[in-house]
């Protein structure tokens, strides 16, 4: 029998059932502490904890607002305010982050995509703004209809440039990554680029590459970012806004995800390793064996990523946030997008037996 299991990382050996008082919830001291610099002087300040945003102007009237874990963005034109995304966790905060800079109305509203945790709030902004979306958000929203998120009313499909009071703003679709019609907004006097679920600043993003649809797309997405000369980056999620470095980081971060995961197919996937894990707990528990190689790879990637040390040589979890919670579900999810959208190595011969090397 082959040697190459791997204990599965987790925080409690304690069963999470229904019906019993204690869920297998893990202990806070298993996990190191994040990163000091991941929470902004904002986040412990009393206005902060009292009124539950903060609005910060990035350049030339681009202001960022969060509710320290999501955020948004909306500009100030001459004519009036640009809104970038409307989170339910910012709400009606978002107009009042608005109204503390300026009593001008909102006279556009931006999508960055049709999920309502970015845009579940957009009815706050009235019935009078146009919206404005990829054709993909429109048809989605229309297909399943909520009132809290009009449909828009102009959409694009490869690109679109917005033009009014004084302020540029370059949308374009690069094709699906997080999900289907996720765009990039560009700000290029203020040097302001917003794309939402990509990357989360200062952290190792939500679980399963934030719960993105088409990872190969994800990681291209990554690239398509630093294409761009930003100074800052709204990015949907966490504490802070983005700059170079903290994109840099993130991209390096999931690079390492991406070739433990590769390295652990390469492990667990030949044709010897794979037909001993998959039998060893009997020929009638299939889906057993099934699940110990698929925890087999995680685990070994996993295990990759929190060992390795980054290229400033900390260990990513004194860099990121969340590193030690969500890297293998990350693990997981890219481990599935190697199995199924990249290319395979070979295929099964006609009379060839056991399977080849990838199954």
């Amino acid at each position: 029998m082959c040697d190459n299991h791997q204990k599965p990382i987790v925080a409690s050996d304690t069963p999470a059932f229904f019906g019993i008082d204690h869920y297998g919830f893990p202990e806070a001291g298993e996990h190191p502490a994040d990163p000091p610099s991941y929470y902004p002087p904002y986040f412990l300040s009393e206005r902060f904890q009292r009124l539950g945003y903060h609005v910060e102007e990035l350049r030339d009237g681009f202001y960022w607002v969060t509710s320290g874990g999501y955020d948004a963005a909306f500009v100030v034109t001459a004519d009036g305010v640009i809104a970038i995304d409307a989170p339910p966790t910012l709400g009606e905060n978002m107009l009042e982050a608005i109204r503390d800079v300026t009593d001008k109305p909102v006279t556009h509203v931006i999508y960055s995509h049709w999920h309502s945790d970015h845009i579940g709030a957009a009815e706050v902004y009235g019935s009078d703004v146009e919206i404005i979306g990829h054709e993909i958000t429109k048809e989605l929203l229309e297909r399943f209809p909520d009132p809290k998120r009009p449909v828009p009313t102009l959409t694009f499909d490869k690109a679109y440039t917005l033009v009014g009071g004084g302020v540029t703003l370059e949308l374009s679709y690069k094709g699906e990554n997080h999900c289907p019609g996720n765009i990039f907004i560009w700000a290029p006097a203020q040097k302001v680029l917003t794309v939402i679920d990509i990357i989360s600043p200062g952290s190792a993003t939500f679980m399963h590459c934030d719960a993105s649809q088409n990872i190969s797309g994800w990681y291209e997405a990554q690239a398509q970012l630093m294409e761009y000369d930003f100074d800052f980056l709204v990015a949907g999620h966490h504490m802070s806004y983005g700059t170079p470095d903290t994109v840099k980081a993130s991209i390096e971060y999931f690079a390492d995800v991406l070739e433990g995961a590769q390295a652990a197919i390469d492990r667990f996937s030949r044709s010897d390793v794979l037909i001993d894990i998959l039998i060893e707990p009997g020929l009638d528990k299939f889906w057993v064996g099934t699940e110990n190689w698929i925890n087999s790879m995680t685990n070994f990637a996993t295990k990759h990523v929190l060992e390795k040390r980054s290229s400033n040589g900390q260990l990513w979890s004194e860099r990121l946030a969340g590193v030690t919670t969500q890297t293998k579900y990350h693990a997981y999810t890219v481990l599935e997008s190697i199995r199924l959208e990249r290319n395979r190595p070979n295929y099964r011969l006609k009379g060839e037996n056991p399977p080849p090397f990838y199954a």
